[in-house]
């Protein structure tokens, strides 16, 4: 009589009329399946936070109303006008040069560079309660022509144009804003709020 090797008999393993035993998913590949599901769980927390705030449109609202803030104060204190190109999903800074009578990139300091959104991530502008189309900038114009003018402008004065700022994620109701009024007074509105009401 010869008995199985290392016991295969006695733990099921190796062959029944010639076909091998089938096994179900090694440890190995549960393992590779829980660390997976972890990721995914993660970055969705990571996401939206806790009472369904969507925290990256939430960050991204605050930097830009920041940012808003800092350009108001300088156009009230350095007598120089400011100005945001908003674009589908990034937005530019721009500074008016009264020599040359147009605007420029104001992109010099680290604050004020060029940023995108995070992906999923985009813009819906409002101008007098009017949704604008957004496209982005073309970038094989002219070295020395003109880029196109900011939508968003913070003159000398302080005054600014109106305008309200919709940050929406793609497959989502989620949704976060900053709007402005023609003093220049900015309003932000989280991810979780409910949208201000048209007082018109």
């Amino acid at each position: 009589m010869v008995r199985p090797r290392n016991g295969a008999a006695a733990f099921g393993c190796g062959r029944i009329g010639g076909l091998p035993l089938s096994g179900g998913f090694t440890l190995i590949e549960i393992l590779v399946v829980v660390v997976i599901m972890a990721i995914v769980i993660s970055l969705a927390v990571l996401s939206v936070g806790a009472g369904g705030r969507d925290q990256q449109l939430d960050q991204e609202s605050q930097r830009i109303e920041g940012l808003l803030g800092l350009l108001h104060d300088r156009a009230l204190l350095e007598g120089r006008d400011f100005g945001m190109r908003i674009e589908p999903s990034a937005y530019k800074f721009f500074l008016y040069d009264t020599r040359l009578n147009r605007w420029k990139s104001f992109d010099q300091e680290k604050e004020f560079r060029n940023r995108t959104l995070p992906p999923g991530v985009g813009f819906q502008l409002e101008l007098d309660s009017r949704q604008v189309v957004l496209k982005p900038i073309d970038t094989n114009f002219a070295a020395d022509a003109p880029p196109p003018p900011p939508q968003v402008v913070i003159a000398a004065s302080g005054d600014g144009t109106p305008f309200r700022l919709r940050l929406l994620r793609d497959g989502s109701a989620a949704s976060a804003s900053v709007s402005s009024d023609s003093t220049g007074k900015l309003t932000r509105t989280g991810s979780s709020q409910p949208p201000p009401k048209d007082k018109s």
